[in-house]
C-alpha cells in the first residue's frame, strides 16, 4: 500500500521511470467516509479490474471532505478520520491511495483541468470507476458523459458504480450516520459491515475525571463526531487485550464545550493508557450527552451511568458487539 498526499507528490512519482504509475492504474473516487458495505462493493469493482489488467488499483480521496470545506461546523460529522479511512482501505486491498487537499486551488480546477493534470497526467488513469451522477470542475461541467468522452480519445474507460441496497434503500455515508444519530447501532453495523468504533491515541487531558474518582483515557477528536452521549463500549488495546467500559463522545459541556472528544472509562483497569492506539466499539447508548449544573451532579450521573452498564454488560455476557435491540 502506498499513500501520496497531494498533487505535487503525484507528479513527481508520475515523472519517475520505476513509478507504480508508469503503465497507469484503475481508479476511483469518492469520500468513502466509513469505507461501508457500499464503499466496499466498488473496491471490489476497482481491484477486480486492476487485476484483469494488470495494474494497481487507486482510490482518490479528499481532505478535509468537500462539504467540509465549504460549510466548515455546518459540514455533516464524520464516520472515520483520515488515518482510520486509511486503515481500512488498506485492509480491504487498495494499492494506492492518492489524498488530496481540498482548498481554494483545487476548487479552481475546471472539469477538463481536473481530467488533464490529475486523471491523465497524474494518474495515467486505464479505466475509472464512478457514480454515474458524479460532478467535478469549479464550473459544474465534469460529469460521467465528459468523462467518457475524453476517456474515448485520451485512452482510458469508465465504468458505473454499483449501487448496494438494504431494504430497498440505497447505503451511503449519510443514511449510516442518520442510524448512528438515533442510537440505532445495529442497523449501522449492517450497513458498515462490522460494529461502528473509532481508533485514536490516548493523550492527557485535563485529568477531571481523575480528581473526581473516574479516571479516563482521553481521544481528542479533529471533527464532530457521529455520535453524541454516553455509551457502553469494548475497548481492544494496542496488545490486543479486550476490556469494557463505558464512554463519553461529544463536546463534553460541562467541562468546556469546545473541543470534541471521546473520554473512555475501562472497569477494573489500572494501567496507563497515555499515547497507545486503542480501538472503541461502540455496544449500547445509554443516555445523550447533557450539561450538569456542577461537577458534584455530573459525578453522580456518571456513578449511575457505570450502575447502568455494569447492568447492561451482565446481561450481555458473551455480546458479540452487535446492539440486540
Amino acid at each position: 500500500m502506498r499513500l501520496i498526499r497531494g498533487l505535487t507528490n503525484l507528479k513527481m512519482l508520475s515523472r519517475q521511470v520505476d513509478s507504480p504509475l508508469a503503465n497507469g492504474c484503475v481508479a476511483t473516487i469518492g469520500n468513502f467516509d466509513g469505507v461501508h458495505v457500499g464503499h466496499q462493493t466498488i473496491i471490489d469493482q476497482v481491484k477486480n479490474k486492476a487485476s484483469a489488467l494488470g495494474l494497481p488499483s487507486v482510490v482518490m480521496l479528499f481532505e478535509p471532505q468537500p462539504r467540509e470545506f465549504f460549510q466548515g461546523m455546518e459540514a455533516p460529522p464524520r464516520l472515520t478520520g483520515f488515518r482510520q479511512k486509511f486503515e481500512a482501505l488498506v485492509a480491504a486491498g487498495i494499492d494506492i491511495v492518492l489524498c488530496i487537499k481540498f482548498d481554494g486551488t483545487f476548487r479552481s480546477y475546471s472539469g477538463m483541468g481536473f481530467i488533464d493534470d490529475v486523471l491523465i497526467d497524474g494518474l495515467a488513469v486505464r479505466h475509472l470507476v464512478v457514480g454515474d451522477d458524479f460532478r467535478f470542475g469549479c464550473d459544474r461541467a465534469g460529469d460521467f458523459a465528459l468523462l467518457e468522452k475524453v476517456g474515448k480519445s485520451a485512452g482510458f474507460s469508465v465504468e458505473n458504480t454499483r449501487t448496494v441496497t438494504v431494504a430497498g434503500e440505497r447505503i451511503s455515508s449519510t443514511r449510516i450516520r442518520n442510524l448512528l444519530l438515533d442510537n440505532k447501532l445495529a442497523q449501522a453495523e449492517s450497513l458498515l459491515g462490522r460494529p461502528y468504533h473509532i481508533r485514536g491515541r490516548v493523550v492527557y487531558g485535563r485529568q477531571l475525571g481523575r480528581r473526581i474518582g473516574s479516571p479516563t483515557a482521553n481521544i481528542l477528536l479533529d471533527k464532530m463526531p457521529a455520535l453524541r452521549g454516553v455509551y457502553v463500549v469494548g475497548v481492544t488495546l494496542e496488545g490486543g487485550e479486550k476490556q469494557d467500559g463505558i464512554a463519553n463522545i461529544g463536546l463534553r459541556p460541562t467541562v468546556d464545550g469546545k473541543q470534541p472528544a471521546l473520554e473512555v472509562h475501562l472497569f477494573d483497569f489500572t494501567g496507563t493508557l497515555y499515547g497507545q492506539r486503542i480501538d472503541v466499539v461502540f455496544r449500547r447508548g445509554l443516555r445523550d450527552e447533557e450539561k450538569f449544573e456542577s461537577i458534584d451532579a455530573l459525578k453522580a450521573q456518571i456513578a449511575r451511568d457505570f450502575d447502568a452498564a455494569r447492568i447492561w454488560l451482565a446481561e450481555h455476557s458473551g455480546y458479540s458487539n452487535t446492539d440486540p435491540n
